[in-house]
């Protein structure tokens, strides 16, 4: 029997990462390029859309006045870099802080092959990176801390499903009353999901966030990825 050509379409690995958080790797696909973490999938250059909406939806239900000074937001998780390049093509942000605990994916952008995606916006001058995990600034506790108009989170796979175990903590009430407390009051939470959660929006409701809902993202097949969205009161 011949043998068999190998899959011009399989997964190339480019670089490989063992830090305090476990294994991250890249790949590419293709044109695509892959995220991994501890084994699994977290998300690919493919699409963008549920990244993309995740800004906007966010400054959507800020309901910003005109004249008013530009929103900040913080972007939690860069992952593939859609939510910053997003923001930062956007006149309408002011400050853009974009909070990443792992330092390979903040490489991969700087110093590539990811700054395809994200090259003008890290050269914005609006725009700076924290290496930090994202639980762990939320709930600094130094007075001085920056509070934010709008807090657009993209950790792991959502509230229901996440890879890594200390990024349920987010999602706790102690992780959701940190977020209220960087939001400035009427500030917005926007938290990007694979999948709903009433259990989530309940949680919300219990932190004090207000106007709690949530906007589906139509994807090919399956269940829609969500955004869950919530106010801090006014």
């Amino acid at each position: 029997m011949p043998a068999t050509a190998p899959d011009p379409t399989g997964p190339v690995q480019l670089d490989h990462r063992q830090g305090p958080y476990g294994e991250v790797v890249l790949r590419q696909r293709g044109e695509t390029y892959e995220i991994i973490a501890n084994g699994c999938f977290l998300m690919d250059t493919s699409d963008g859309r549920s990244e993309r909406l995740l800004v906007d939806a966010a400054y959507e239900a800020l309901e910003p006045v005109p004249g008013a000074p530009r929103p900040s937001v913080l972007i939690g998780g860069l992952g593939v870099g859609f939510s910053l390049a997003h923001a930062a093509a956007q006149d309408r942000w002011g400050r853009i802080v974009v909070v990443e605990r792992e330092e390979a994916i903040v490489d991969w952008h700087r110093k590539g092959p990811l700054d395809t995606v994200t090259a003008d916006a890290l050269a914005d001058p609006r725009v700076r990176i924290v290496l930090a995990d994202l639980i762990a600034h939320l709930r600094d506790a130094d007075p001085a801390a920056d509070t934010y108009d709008a807090l657009c989170l993209d950790i792991d796979n959502g509230p229901d499903w996440t890879v890594t175990d200390d990024n349920r903590n987010l999602y706790t009430p102690t992780g959701l009353t940190a977020c209220l407390r960087r939001l400035n009051p009427g500030g917005v939470l926007a938290v990007w999901s694979a999948q709903p959660s009433t259990a989530f929006e309940d949680a919300l409701r219990e932190a004090g966030f207000t106007e709690v809902r949530t906007q589906e993202v139509p994807v090919a097949r399956g269940v829609p990825d969500v955004v869950h969205l919530a106010r801090r009161p006014r």
